[in-house]
Protein backbone atom coordinates (compact mmCIF):
# COMPACT_ATOMS: atom_id res chain seq x y z
CA UNK A 1 0.00 0.00 0.00
CA UNK A 2 0.99 3.63 -0.88
CA UNK A 3 2.91 5.28 2.34
CA UNK A 4 2.14 8.79 2.64
CA UNK A 5 4.82 11.42 3.84
CA UNK A 6 2.28 12.47 7.08
CA UNK A 7 2.65 9.01 7.98
CA UNK A 8 5.66 8.80 8.18
CA UNK A 9 6.40 11.96 9.41
CA UNK A 10 4.19 11.10 12.73
CA UNK A 11 5.62 7.84 13.26
CA UNK A 12 8.96 9.61 13.40
CA UNK A 13 7.89 12.34 15.80
CA UNK A 14 5.92 9.40 17.79
CA UNK A 15 9.49 7.43 18.14
CA UNK A 16 12.42 8.86 17.22
CA UNK A 17 13.26 6.87 15.00
CA UNK A 18 15.00 7.72 11.51
CA UNK A 19 12.41 8.68 8.63
CA UNK A 20 13.46 5.98 6.17
CA UNK A 21 13.08 3.05 8.67
CA UNK A 22 9.68 5.03 9.38
CA UNK A 23 8.77 4.56 5.43
CA UNK A 24 10.06 0.74 5.96
CA UNK A 25 8.51 0.15 9.10
CA UNK A 26 4.79 1.20 7.66
CA UNK A 27 5.12 -0.57 4.44
CA UNK A 28 6.19 -3.62 6.49
CA UNK A 29 3.44 -3.21 8.39
CA UNK A 30 0.77 -2.45 6.04
CA UNK A 31 0.75 0.75 7.26
CA UNK A 32 -0.81 -0.07 10.96
CA UNK A 33 0.67 2.66 13.18
CA UNK A 34 1.12 0.54 16.43
CA UNK A 35 2.74 -2.77 14.19
CA UNK A 36 5.25 -0.26 13.37
CA UNK A 37 6.07 1.11 16.37
CA UNK A 38 6.76 -2.23 17.66
CA UNK A 39 8.63 -2.97 14.71
CA UNK A 40 11.05 0.05 15.16
CA UNK A 41 11.57 -0.92 18.82
CA UNK A 42 12.16 -4.65 18.35
CA UNK A 43 14.84 -3.44 15.56
CA UNK A 44 16.38 -1.40 18.44
CA UNK A 45 15.36 2.13 16.16
CA UNK A 46 12.78 3.47 18.94
CA UNK A 47 13.40 4.02 22.46
CA UNK A 48 9.74 3.80 23.47
CA UNK A 49 6.61 3.39 22.80
CA UNK A 50 5.06 7.13 23.53
CA UNK A 51 3.35 8.92 21.39
CA UNK A 52 4.29 12.61 21.58
CA UNK A 53 3.33 14.90 19.26
CA UNK A 54 4.60 18.31 19.41
CA UNK A 55 2.86 21.04 21.57
CA UNK A 56 0.60 23.05 18.41
CA UNK A 57 -1.02 25.20 21.06
CA UNK A 58 -0.09 27.98 23.91
CA UNK A 59 -1.82 28.63 26.85
CA UNK A 60 -0.84 27.61 30.26
CA UNK A 61 -1.56 24.18 32.57
CA UNK A 62 -2.59 25.40 36.17
CA UNK A 63 -3.76 24.15 39.33
CA UNK A 64 -5.89 25.36 42.34
CA UNK A 65 -6.19 23.70 45.62
CA UNK A 66 -9.02 24.35 48.27
CA UNK A 67 -7.98 26.10 51.82
CA UNK A 68 -7.65 22.54 53.53
CA UNK A 69 -5.96 20.31 50.61
CA UNK A 70 -9.07 17.97 50.50
CA UNK A 71 -9.98 19.19 46.74
CA UNK A 72 -8.01 20.36 43.94
CA UNK A 73 -8.24 21.17 39.94
CA UNK A 74 -5.38 20.68 36.81
CA UNK A 75 -6.86 22.66 34.40
CA UNK A 76 -4.92 23.52 30.70
CA UNK A 77 -6.48 26.48 28.89
CA UNK A 78 -5.10 27.56 25.78
CA UNK A 79 -4.23 30.76 23.53
CA UNK A 80 -3.07 30.92 20.11
CA UNK A 81 0.10 32.73 21.09
CA UNK A 82 2.84 32.28 24.21
CA UNK A 83 2.81 36.38 24.95
CA UNK A 84 -0.84 36.04 25.23
CA UNK A 85 -0.35 33.28 27.53
CA UNK A 86 1.92 35.52 30.05
CA UNK A 87 -0.98 38.27 29.61
CA UNK A 88 -1.85 39.62 32.74
CA UNK A 89 -5.94 39.01 31.57
CA UNK A 90 -5.39 35.98 30.68
CA UNK A 91 -4.14 34.74 33.84
CA UNK A 92 -6.24 36.09 35.78
CA UNK A 93 -9.06 34.35 33.53
CA UNK A 94 -7.51 30.98 34.36
CA UNK A 95 -7.50 31.55 37.64
CA UNK A 96 -11.19 32.33 37.24
CA UNK A 97 -12.23 29.37 35.55
CA UNK A 98 -9.72 27.23 37.75
CA UNK A 99 -11.48 28.31 40.98
CA UNK A 100 -15.18 28.08 39.60
CA UNK A 101 -14.25 24.83 38.88
CA UNK A 102 -13.43 23.92 42.17
CA UNK A 103 -16.56 25.57 43.51
CA UNK A 104 -18.86 23.91 41.17
CA UNK A 105 -17.42 20.78 40.52
CA UNK A 106 -18.93 20.85 36.56
CA UNK A 107 -18.56 16.90 35.05
CA UNK A 108 -17.18 18.16 32.16
CA UNK A 109 -16.04 21.25 29.95
CA UNK A 110 -19.11 21.48 28.02
CA UNK A 111 -21.47 21.20 30.82
CA UNK A 112 -19.30 24.07 32.68
CA UNK A 113 -20.04 26.45 29.61
CA UNK A 114 -23.52 26.27 30.25
CA UNK A 115 -23.15 26.82 33.92
CA UNK A 116 -23.60 30.54 35.16
CA UNK A 117 -20.00 31.95 36.05
CA UNK A 118 -19.49 31.80 39.59
CA UNK A 119 -18.66 35.55 40.26
CA UNK A 120 -21.40 36.85 38.06
CA UNK A 121 -24.81 34.06 37.64
CA UNK A 122 -25.87 36.58 35.16
CA UNK A 123 -23.87 35.43 32.39
CA UNK A 124 -22.83 31.60 31.93
CA UNK A 125 -18.99 30.18 31.63
CA UNK A 126 -19.00 30.56 27.69
CA UNK A 127 -20.52 34.19 27.83
CA UNK A 128 -17.70 34.92 30.42
CA UNK A 129 -15.41 33.06 27.95
CA UNK A 130 -16.72 34.92 24.74
CA UNK A 131 -16.10 38.29 26.56
CA UNK A 132 -12.37 37.32 27.62
CA UNK A 133 -11.92 36.27 23.82
CA UNK A 134 -13.14 39.74 22.53
CA UNK A 135 -11.01 41.70 25.45
CA UNK A 136 -8.00 39.47 24.94
CA UNK A 137 -7.93 39.68 21.40
CA UNK A 138 -6.80 35.90 20.72
CA UNK A 139 -8.84 32.70 20.67
CA UNK A 140 -9.23 30.96 23.87
CA UNK A 141 -10.25 27.19 24.54
CA UNK A 142 -11.16 25.69 27.76
CA UNK A 143 -8.91 22.52 27.19
CA UNK A 144 -9.49 20.10 29.87
CA UNK A 145 -9.44 19.92 33.44
CA UNK A 146 -10.11 17.31 36.37
CA UNK A 147 -10.95 17.37 39.76
CA UNK A 148 -9.90 15.34 42.66
CA UNK A 149 -11.80 15.17 45.95
CA UNK A 150 -10.73 13.82 49.04
CA UNK A 151 -13.88 12.02 50.70
CA UNK A 152 -12.22 10.85 54.05
CA UNK A 153 -8.46 10.90 55.14
CA UNK A 154 -5.89 12.07 52.97
CA UNK A 155 -4.68 15.02 50.73
CA UNK A 156 -4.32 16.84 47.54
CA UNK A 157 -1.16 18.46 46.41
CA UNK A 158 -0.33 20.07 43.15
CA UNK A 159 3.07 21.32 41.13
CA UNK A 160 3.20 23.50 38.47
CA UNK A 161 6.52 23.75 36.14
CA UNK A 162 7.91 26.21 33.83
CA UNK A 163 5.18 28.71 33.97
CA UNK A 164 2.70 26.56 32.90
CA UNK A 165 3.86 23.88 30.39
CA UNK A 166 3.63 21.43 32.28
CA UNK A 167 1.18 20.70 35.59
CA UNK A 168 0.80 17.69 37.54
CA UNK A 169 -2.43 16.55 40.43
CA UNK A 170 -1.50 14.20 43.02
CA UNK A 171 -4.02 12.84 45.61
CA UNK A 172 -2.80 10.85 48.61
CA UNK A 173 -3.96 8.90 51.63
CA UNK A 174 -2.86 9.91 54.68
CA UNK A 175 -3.25 9.60 58.45
CA UNK A 176 -5.65 12.22 60.23
CA UNK A 177 -4.28 15.48 59.56
CA UNK A 178 -3.30 17.56 62.60
CA UNK A 179 -1.16 20.61 63.44
CA UNK A 180 1.70 18.61 64.11
CA UNK A 181 1.73 15.88 60.52
CA UNK A 182 0.35 18.97 58.13
CA UNK A 183 3.36 20.61 56.98
CA UNK A 184 4.93 17.37 56.66
CA UNK A 185 1.58 16.11 54.53
CA UNK A 186 1.88 18.86 52.71
CA UNK A 187 5.74 18.77 51.75
CA UNK A 188 4.91 14.91 50.32
CA UNK A 189 2.20 15.73 48.01
CA UNK A 190 3.94 18.78 46.74
CA UNK A 191 7.21 16.56 46.41
CA UNK A 192 5.27 13.81 44.83
CA UNK A 193 3.40 16.05 42.18
CA UNK A 194 6.83 18.18 41.87
CA UNK A 195 8.54 14.24 40.67
CA UNK A 196 5.91 12.94 38.82
CA UNK A 197 6.00 16.35 36.57
CA UNK A 198 9.67 15.27 36.16
CA UNK A 199 9.96 11.63 35.84
CA UNK A 200 6.32 11.16 33.72
CA UNK A 201 5.04 8.22 35.21
CA UNK A 202 1.94 6.68 33.38
CA UNK A 203 0.75 4.58 36.36
CA UNK A 204 0.58 4.53 40.30
CA UNK A 205 1.54 0.74 40.54
CA UNK A 206 2.05 -2.20 38.47
CA UNK A 207 -1.40 -3.53 39.02
CA UNK A 208 -2.79 -0.49 37.22
CA UNK A 209 -0.88 -1.54 34.10
CA UNK A 210 -3.45 -3.18 32.09
CA UNK A 211 -2.45 -6.75 31.34
CA UNK A 212 -2.58 -6.46 27.03
CA UNK A 213 0.47 -3.60 27.56
CA UNK A 214 2.49 -6.25 29.70
CA UNK A 215 2.16 -8.72 26.87
CA UNK A 216 3.22 -5.96 23.86
CA UNK A 217 6.36 -5.03 26.15
CA UNK A 218 7.02 -8.82 26.53
CA UNK A 219 6.50 -9.73 22.88
CA UNK A 220 8.82 -6.58 21.95
CA UNK A 221 11.49 -7.99 24.12
CA UNK A 222 10.79 -11.34 23.03
CA UNK A 223 11.97 -10.56 19.63
CA UNK A 224 14.20 -8.23 20.13
CA UNK A 225 16.35 -11.04 22.71
CA UNK A 226 15.93 -13.64 19.71
CA UNK A 227 17.14 -11.10 16.97
CA UNK A 228 19.98 -10.50 18.78
CA UNK A 229 20.95 -14.30 18.52
CA UNK A 230 19.94 -15.12 22.29
CA UNK A 231 19.66 -18.71 23.25
CA UNK A 232 15.91 -19.90 23.87
CA UNK A 233 16.68 -20.85 27.16
CA UNK A 234 17.39 -17.73 28.64
CA UNK A 235 15.21 -15.40 26.39
CA UNK A 236 12.26 -15.88 29.03
CA UNK A 237 14.83 -14.58 32.00
CA UNK A 238 15.30 -11.52 30.01
CA UNK A 239 11.93 -10.54 29.12
CA UNK A 240 11.39 -11.10 33.02
CA UNK A 241 14.28 -8.43 33.62
CA UNK A 242 13.22 -6.06 31.15
CA UNK A 243 9.29 -6.35 32.50
CA UNK A 244 10.81 -5.50 35.54
CA UNK A 245 13.03 -2.46 34.66
CA UNK A 246 9.55 -1.42 32.23
CA UNK A 247 7.63 -1.42 35.51
CA UNK A 248 10.31 1.14 37.44
CA UNK A 249 10.21 3.27 34.60
CA UNK A 250 6.56 3.70 34.44
CA UNK A 251 4.71 2.90 37.99
CA UNK A 252 5.47 5.91 40.23
CA UNK A 253 6.15 3.72 43.51
CA UNK A 254 8.89 1.97 41.35
CA UNK A 255 10.59 5.36 40.20
CA UNK A 256 13.76 6.58 41.53
CA UNK A 257 13.04 9.66 43.32
CA UNK A 258 14.12 12.65 41.17
CA UNK A 259 15.37 14.51 44.24
CA UNK A 260 17.02 11.84 45.82
CA UNK A 261 17.89 9.28 43.46
CA UNK A 262 19.21 6.91 46.11
CA UNK A 263 15.52 6.38 47.19
CA UNK A 264 12.36 5.25 45.47
CA UNK A 265 9.00 6.83 46.23
CA UNK A 266 8.14 3.69 47.98
CA UNK A 267 11.11 4.42 50.50
CA UNK A 268 9.89 8.03 50.80
CA UNK A 269 6.29 7.15 51.09
CA UNK A 270 7.45 5.21 54.09
CA UNK A 271 9.50 7.49 55.60
CA UNK A 272 7.12 10.38 55.14
CA UNK A 273 4.25 8.27 56.53
CA UNK A 274 6.43 7.69 59.56
CA UNK A 275 7.17 11.49 60.31
CA UNK A 276 3.06 12.07 59.89
CA UNK A 277 2.20 9.23 62.11
CA UNK A 278 0.39 6.27 60.14
CA UNK A 279 1.22 4.92 56.34
CA UNK A 280 1.02 6.75 53.11
CA UNK A 281 -0.03 5.89 49.76
CA UNK A 282 -1.04 7.92 46.34
CA UNK A 283 -4.46 7.31 45.39
CA UNK A 284 -4.34 9.04 41.58
CA UNK A 285 -2.33 11.38 39.80
CA UNK A 286 -2.55 13.67 36.28
CA UNK A 287 -0.43 14.93 34.55
CA UNK A 288 -0.52 17.48 32.00
CA UNK A 289 1.63 19.10 29.54
CA UNK A 290 0.70 21.94 27.66
CA UNK A 291 -0.86 21.32 23.84
CA UNK A 292 -0.13 17.28 24.39
CA UNK A 293 -1.39 15.44 21.36
CA UNK A 294 -2.13 19.07 19.17
CA UNK A 295 -0.10 19.31 16.27
CA UNK A 296 1.97 21.88 15.47
CA UNK A 297 2.21 22.29 11.66
CA UNK A 298 5.76 21.18 9.88
CA UNK A 299 6.38 22.90 6.30
CA UNK A 300 9.74 23.54 6.89
CA UNK A 301 10.24 20.03 6.93
CA UNK A 302 7.34 18.08 4.98
CA UNK A 303 9.65 18.67 1.76
CA UNK A 304 12.46 16.29 3.67
CA UNK A 305 10.01 13.90 4.71
CA UNK A 306 8.90 13.49 1.22
CA UNK A 307 12.24 12.98 -0.42
CA UNK A 308 13.07 10.42 1.80
CA UNK A 309 9.84 9.15 1.26
CA UNK A 310 10.54 8.85 -2.66
CA UNK A 311 7.04 10.41 -2.60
Amino acid sequence: MAITAAEINELRKSTGAGMLDCKKALEENQGDFEKAIDYLRTKGLAAAAKKSGRAATEGMVAAFLSDDQKSGVLVEINSETDFVAKNDKFQSFVSDIGRHILLLSPPDCATMLSQPYCNDSSKTVQEYLSESISVIGENIQIRRFVRFNVAGNGMVGSYIHAGGKIGVLVQAETPPVTEANADVLKCFVKDIAMHAAAAAPRYVSRDQVPSDVVEREKDIYRAKAKESGKPDAIIGKITDGQINKFYADICLNEQVYVKDTDKSITQVMKEAGKAAGGDLSVCCFERYVLGEGLEKKESDFAAEVAAAAGL
